[in-house]
């Protein structure tokens, strides 16, 4: 029950974080306008590329205490947190360091902006550097709760913070000050108080030690992993940023606005991808750890169709109403119309990059960080000139293109590459059998219907309504389709 209590508690806190973040963004559009927004966009995809500096100690501590868990030897993964916390909060006055040096030159020579002065920009910039650094260990001490299967706290925990850091924005801008400086200052306070929320409830459950201290050796002996997932991070981050920092620099700010805004709506999907992928990964380690390989296929296998028949119905769902989301969002038809085809192929993207998070957490669970790497280089090759190519002739437009057909390619290799070394025989199974059934009856059923739903003419509600109706009708289908998921999937969850 433990799997099921984590992966509902994931979910609560994804599906919380997300709707909050959806509600406020009319209200940051309307008191700081879409030029303003664009430097939140800037900001999100500066914190990723920062995540670089992670050097791959979230995962590991991830990993390490979901082992020390299983063993039932947490004491060693006490020392190994203590250790890896002295290396973050170091890295957080890096951070902010480095964002005080490149705001300047951030300023002036990248962003480009008709109405908001270089000077706001620089002093917003460092502020962005103050915020990531106020965040930053967040991610260690999640990466704790998580090993130890204790998504419950790590969930309500955010759930909190979210909201705070949200409606107190919106707050701030209404009564206090509508400007952008005030908006990231704002997120610093809330950062600073998360972190030690979150570093609280770490260490009271790893159980916090006089006889911790920072130890060299801890970090030898995770070193060799931790490099792997350094260089998975770095490649990861490279593909989930490249288009934000070239259309960064191509659009004006005010463009680079709107295709952060359609990132925005792309990324609720993470609602479902990141619970899922928090909660498999240290399932899938604990298995592996214990040599149970016919658990781990079949909590691989039936996992992917039951979470694919959640995932890519609601995905094909948001891809043909794109539009009316939008409209019913932002009430905004003018912005809904230009915007809904660059939300459509960032949906397109995002959902198969879903489909891969099984193989991922497989991947890690086996502790094989060369072959997400190996992989991940692949698809940096490919997607450098595909995204200049086609941002550069097509814009926004292109840059979601390009997303598209990158996650297209990843699903081939990434499914050759992963079956070539691990659970070797069953990955066509899985291609054809696990990903391809929920995925044909979600495009035949929602994509499809939707197409000929929105030529009825109803309003955009309504429209939502018969397509939220299209997609449980496409969940159903693929379980019925299934007659050993249900099953399986209660076996698993109760282990």
């Amino acid at each position: 029950m433990k799997l099921a209590r984590n992966l509902m508690a994931g979910f609560a806190n994804s599906i919380w974080s997300a709707l909050i973040g959806l509600i406020v963004v009319p209200f940051y559009l309307n008191y700081l306008g879409i030029e303003a927004y664009g430097l939140i966009g800037f900001f999100v995809t500066t914190q990723a590329i920062l995540g670089l500096l992670d050097m791959g100690m979230a995962p590991t501590i991830n990993r390490e205490v979901a082992r020390c868990s299983a063993s039932g030897n947490l004491q060693k993964a006490g020392k190994l947190l203590h250790t890896l916390a002295v290396v973050y909060w170091g890295m957080a006055g890096v951070i902010v360091l480095l964002m005080l040096a490149l705001a300047p030159f951030i300023a002036e020579y990248w962003l480009q902006s008709k109405k908001i002065s270089i000077q706001t920009i620089s002093h917003v910039v460092i502020l962005m550097g103050l915020v990531v650094a106020c965040r930053w260990p967040i991610g260690l001490y999640q990466g704790a709760l998580i090993g130890a299967e204790r998504l419950t706290v790590s969930s309500g925990i955010n759930i909190v913070m979210a909201t705070i850091s949200s409606v107190g924005a919106v707050v701030v801008l209404a009564f206090v000050s509508p400007t952008i400086d005030a908006f990231f200052i704002w997120q610093a306070c809330v950062g600073l108080v998360h972190v030690m929320a979150m570093r609280s409830a770490a260490w009271r459950i790893i159980g916090k030690s006089r006889e911790n201290r920072f130890d060299i050796g801890a970090l030898k002996s995770i070193w060799l992993f931790s490099a792997g997932m350094s260089g998975v991070a770095i490649s990861g981050i490279v593909l989930m940023q490249l288009d934000k920092v070239l259309l960064s620099r191509i659009l004006s700010l005010e463009d680079f606005g709107r295709y952060s805004l359609a990132g925005v709506v792309a990324s609720g999907l993470y609602v479902l991808l990141t619970p899922t992928f928090n909660v498999i990964y240290p399932r899938l380690s604990a298995l592996v750890a214990t040599n149970e390989t016919e658990k781990l296929i079949d909590l691989y296998r039936s996992g992917t169709r039951l979470f694919l028949a959640v995932l890519l119905p609601i995905a094909a769902t948001a891809i043909v109403f794109s539009g009316e989301i939008l409209f019913l969002w932002t009430d905004n038809q003018e912005l809904a119309l230009s915007t809904a085809p660059v939300v459509s192929l960032f949906l397109v993207g995002t959902a198969l990059n879903g489909v891969m998070h099984f193989p991922y957490a497989l991947q890690l669970a086996f502790g094989m960080t060369r072959l997400p790497l190996m992989i991940n280089s692949i698809l940096i090759i490919v997607m450098i000139p595909a995204t200049m190519l086609l941002a550069l002739n097509y814009g926004a437009l292109g840059g979601a293109a390009a997303w598209a057909l990158l996650n297209m390619f990843y699903v081939l290799i990434g499914t050759a590459f992963t079956h070539r070394s691990l659970l070797k025989g069953i990955g066509l199974k899985w291609l054809l059998g696990d990903v391809s059934l929920p995925l044909g009856l979600s495009i035949l059923v929602v994509g499809c219907g939707g197409i000929e739903v929105r030529e009825w003419g109803y309003s955009s509600f309504l429209q939502l309504v018969i397509g939220g109706g299209l997609a449980l009708f496409s969940f159903l289908l693929i379980i019925l389709l299934s007659p050993r998921l249900i099953f399986a999937a209660r076996i698993a969850l109760t282990k």
